[in-house]
């Protein structure tokens, strides 16, 4: 599995509770995922303004055409308004028929970026 550095939102650092997310979508064809990683790559850009942002990683198992992220944020709401964000309804709209999308959130009472880290990469965190 490969994946990204821990991407900083602006609130890093803050204290629980906080909501972390996992997505994981898995292609149906091995040739549309160097675009998944593409664009998650391009919203990460964004990761450093979204308000409620903690942090994030963008992880893919190419062997398994499966891409996704964990992400960190302070609250439910700031999670959903990500959702909404336009950049990310274009990909997902863009994406919907080419792979299945399963996603999970669940509430951390503080930031442990290690065990976060080391559920991602032995697939517990799923």
């Amino acid at each position: 599995m490969l994946t990204s550095r821990w991407i900083a939102g602006p609130a890093d650092g803050l204290p629980g509770p906080l909501v972390a997310a996992l997505t994981d979508y898995r292609t149906h064809r091995l040739l549309d995922l160097p675009g998944i990683a593409r664009h998650g790559l391009s919203l990460s850009r964004l990761w450093p303004t979204l308000p409620g942002a903690v942090g994030m990683w963008l992880w893919a198992d190419v062997g398994a055409r499966r891409a996704g992220s964990l992400s960190v944020w302070r609250t439910e709401d700031d999670l959903r308004a990500f959702v909404r964000v336009p950049a990310h309804v274009r990909i997902m709209r863009a994406y919907r028929h080419r792979g299945t999308l399963r996603s999970r959130a669940w509430r951390l009472d503080t930031l442990d970026r290690a065990a976060l880290r080391r559920d991602l990469e032995t697939g517990r965190a799923a």
